[in-house]
């Protein structure tokens, strides 16, 4: 099922979209696709979404039948309009396995290292690979789509910057001159999420509760003021609170998800002074409900006020799409 919204009113809206499109953008992740007809500034004139995610998917056929199924229209209207994909389309479980850019890495390397689906409908975006320093490997597939796109939308971030992608997996990426110089994930999202549902803290939480900000703020300051006491420890409040009755078990779920965010907070950025970019711009990416739980526990933790951008990735692939030179003959087209 494809669901869509259009810039205008209905087909007639959609029609005027198609002739003024510069490119085909698909954000393909592991759960879902967004596709875009992107104008020249880099905004979505319509979007469609689909569940059918990389993860649902096996084989090249399946992903070739999902891209005609949700954006075959367009493409057979504007033959001549670049496709551009990415996320995990292009990991080795996807549609094509697109090899890693290595930090630091920006939109000319990005572009460079696309490659094209086995049936020639589009290019996927290669990921960004982290590594040296002695640490582990850290890697991003589809958010640095979204960090170019910040920086086309917003050009002081240029110079220095960091920028926060919340999610499943949460990003910190250090900006300079325009490239990512370094990322690191915290995997915030996916750490409530089996703590909520596999755990023995999730036994007194109460499903579908109304947001207790008190709650939720009292968990970012105590990884704040406590968390050298370390987070496993500091979880177990989210249980041992409602057994003792000082916490209705309606607040424990954002009490825990306070903490986890804080102690995201507490690494993250202790992390971006450690780079000399206290001073320097902190952006918030991704969906104005999340950006808006992390622009309040950035406030409660230090009152570190964020720029916050919703999604940047049209304008991400719109910028690899001109870097790779692939929107050179493309025209808008006359509406009738």
């Amino acid at each position: 099922m494809v669901s869509a919204a259009a810039a205008g009113a209905g087909a007639d809206g959609e029609a005027q979209a198609l002739a003024a499109a510069q490119l085909i953008g698909v954000d393909w992740g592991s759960s879902g696709l967004r596709a875009f007809l992107i104008g020249a500034d880099g905004l979505a004139l319509v979007e469609r979404a689909t569940a059918q995610g990389a993860a649902t998917l096996a084989g090249a056929d399946a992903y070739a039948a999902v891209l005609d199924e949700t954006v075959g229209d367009w493409m057979r209207a504007r033959p001549e309009l670049p496709v551009i994909a990415c996320g995990m389309v292009g990991s080795q479980y996807g549609w094509v396995d697109v090899p890693y850019a290595a930090c630091p890495s920006g939109a000319p390397a990005l572009a460079s290292g696309m490659r094209r689906t086995p049936n020639g409908a589009a290019h996927v975006v290669p990921g960004l690979l982290q590594s040296g320093d002695g640490l582990p490997p850290d890697l991003m597939r589809g958010e640095e789509t979204q960090i170019v796109g910040a920086l086309q939308l917003r050009p002081e971030l240029h110079e220095g910057a960091c920028l926060v992608l919340p999610g499943t997996h949460s990003k910190w990426a250090q900006l300079r001159s325009g490239r990512v110089e370094r990322f690191a994930t915290h995997m915030t999202g996916e750490l409530y999420a089996v703590l909520r549902q596999h755990s023995v803290l999730g036994r007194l939480m109460v499903d579908d509760a109304a947001f207790d900000e008190a709650a939720y703020c009292g968990g970012v300051e105590a990884a704040r003021d406590f968390g050298h006491l370390g987070m496993s420890h500091q979880i177990f409040a989210a249980r041992s609170l409602g057994v003792t009755g000082r916490m209705p078990h309606t607040a424990l779920a954002d009490y825990l998800s306070g903490l986890l965010i804080g102690h995201e907070l507490r690494a993250g950025l202790a992390w971006r002074a450690d780079a000399g970019l206290e001073q320097a711009p902190l952006a918030l990416v991704g969906s104005p409900a999340l950006c808006a739980r992390y622009q309040l526990a950035l406030q409660r933790y230090s009152g570190v006020q964020a720029l916050t951008l919703d999604n940047t990735a049209p304008a991400g692939l719109l910028c690899l799409a001109q870097a790779a030179g692939l929107t050179a003959g493309v025209t808008q087209k006359e509406y009738a």
